[in-house]
């Protein structure tokens, strides 16, 4: 027998197995509860940012309470974005987020550009943005994981401390994407386990901030409205910075088919963690500027690291340890939770059909979570890509924006569908004028190359549809011996239909 012929005879016992398959329970399983449901937005919001450089909004507001105030305000705006994507998770129940319902609402209004929304917002997502923010974040991971080493072992050899960097992040990757891919119930018993240890990292900020108070440590605080800006394009970037501090807060819905009872628990969830998560944010600013001055706030690399060598002594490891960990529980659900914008893109045809496929044993999109893997490891690889993005806010933004405009043409369309969870009107209203300002503004205010590039990029988006979607211009017989591959080394097969 050829080669060729043991290669027919291989592809074609997989499409029995498949076809066999096909009709059977493979799908992914509900297996989030409501604890689960609030850790994973606990871990998507709380990465590293509230411990390393939280500043920027005092930067631009200019005073402790209007930064107080801006910190509140931008956890009431994500709460009320997040109820909103709520009752949309809850009315189409599909895994996604902005993609599901982008295909809801616009799919059928028109055979080009109807999908189009889904689409770009898949490229967008899938592609450039998740895999480079999740190496961004593993490399804050490696840096703080690495912290007690370089003193001693790697500071005779500077050049190499990159690479330990990128080293670590490859290491800390591969062990994610090894959860991932081995078990949703493995992973939701690590991020329980993480989303504990970030809260306790928090409260350690916050019992220390107390602890100067009491001591009557209240000169930083008592500035109160003192250098307050009274520029609107210097408030509005402060809000700016605070809303990205809290994104993430749609994370429970990106993952609507795997939580169990999700007409309660994705509201419910979103009701208990986005309004924990701004407590905690507002009393750990309030614990930061009662130990450091503005001058220091907005100077020092990592504002936690400072404050913790300040006030908590000998416990002072405890901040890299929790930064540790809140990076790398982050990274781990952002992973989670695009490689299901992934599994759902596929199945609508707008990535890799492979890419939908589930494993059979253990359940998970396997192809979807390898395929994220290896993007991530690129950007990891080139290294510096932070400005790559500098503009992932307003992208995130401009999506969130058009999620109110879906919401709202859905109420119209599917007027009948029966709703679960149903937030007033005048929220999702208020949150698309919110994120047209958020997408308007800083190009007013800020035109730069950055938002050029953005615009580049939905631009290559439109093409790669026209081409591979729409006119399906695809290389047929590569793609089958991809999908082929994939299905073996993964022992993945096309998810049978949900009905629950």
């Amino acid at each position: 027998m050829s080669t060729k012929e043991i290669e027919k005879s291989d592809e074609d016992t997989v499409k029995n197995n498949t076809a066999s398959l096909c009709g059977s329970n493979v799908k992914l399983r509900r297996e989030l509860g409501l604890f689960s449901a609030v850790n994973l937005i606990l871990g998507v919001m709380i990465g590293s940012g509230i411990f390393v450089s939280p500043a920027s909004a005092l930067e631009h507001s200019g005073s402790v309470a209007l930064c107080l105030i801006v910190w509140t305000v931008s956890g009431i705006i994500s709460l009320l974005g997040a109820l909103s994507f709520a009752e949309l998770g809850t009315v189409l129940g599909k895994s996604g987020a902005e993609y599901s319902y982008f295909q809801a609402a616009f799919g059928k209004m028109h055979k080009f550009w109807g999908p189009l929304p889904s689409f770009i917002c898949a490229w967008i997502y899938v592609v450039i943005l998740r895999p480079a923010e999740v190496a961004i974040i593993v490399m804050t991971f490696a840096e703080y994981a690495i912290q007690p080493f370089t003193t001693n072992i790697m500071q005779p050899y500077g050049d190499h401390k990159d690479m330990a960097i990128k080293l670590g992040s490859l290491s800390a990757l591969f062990v994610m994407t090894y959860i991932n891919i081995t078990s949703v119930k493995l992973f939701v018993k690590v991020q329980n386990v993480f989303g504990v240890c970030k809260v306790f990292a928090c409260l350690v900020v916050i019992g220390g901030g107390i602890y100067e108070i009491a001591r009557g440590n209240t000169e930083n605080l008592n500035k109160g409205f003192e250098g307050s800006t009274t520029s609107p394009g210097g408030i509005a970037l402060a809000l700016y910075s605070g809303l990205w501090a809290y994104d993430g807060w749609n994370s429970v819905t990106v993952v609507t088919e795997e939580i169990i009872n999700p007409g309660v628990n994705v509201p419910l969830s979103i009701s208990v963690a986005v309004p924990l998560i701004t407590g905690l944010y507002v009393f750990m600013n309030v614990a930061y500027m009662t130990v450091l001055s503005y001058a220091e706030m907005v100077s020092v690399p990592a504002v936690a690291v400072t404050f913790g060598a300040r006030v908590l002594g000998p416990a002072s490891f405890l901040i890299p340890l929790g930064v540790a960990i809140a990076t790398f529980g982050c990274a781990m659900s952002v992973q989670f939770g695009v490689t299901r914008v992934c599994y759902t893109a596929a199945r609508g045809g707008h990535m890799l059909e492979v890419f939908s496929y589930v494993n059979m044993k253990q359940m998970t999109p396997a192809p979807a979570v390898a395929f994220q893997a290896i993007l991530t490891s690129v950007f990891i690889l080139v290294g510096n890509i932070k400005t790559l993005i500098d503009f992932a806010s307003w992208f995130l933004w401009f999506f969130y924006g058009l999620a109110m405009v879906a919401l709202l043409v859905l109420r119209k369309t599917q007027k009948d569908t029966p709703r679960p969870y149903r937030v007033p009107t005048i929220v999702p209203c208020f949150v698309l004028l919110v994120s047209i300002f958020l997408s308007v503004f800083p190009v007013v205010h800020d035109p730069s190359m950055k938002y050029v590039i953005a615009i580049g990029f939905i631009f290559m988006g439109v093409a790669v549809y026209t081409v591979f979607v729409y006119y399906r211009k695809t290389p047929t017989r590569l793609l089958r011996k991809f999908t082929f591959l994939t299905q073996v080394l993964f022992e993945s097969v096309p998810p049978s239909n949900r009905e629950d």
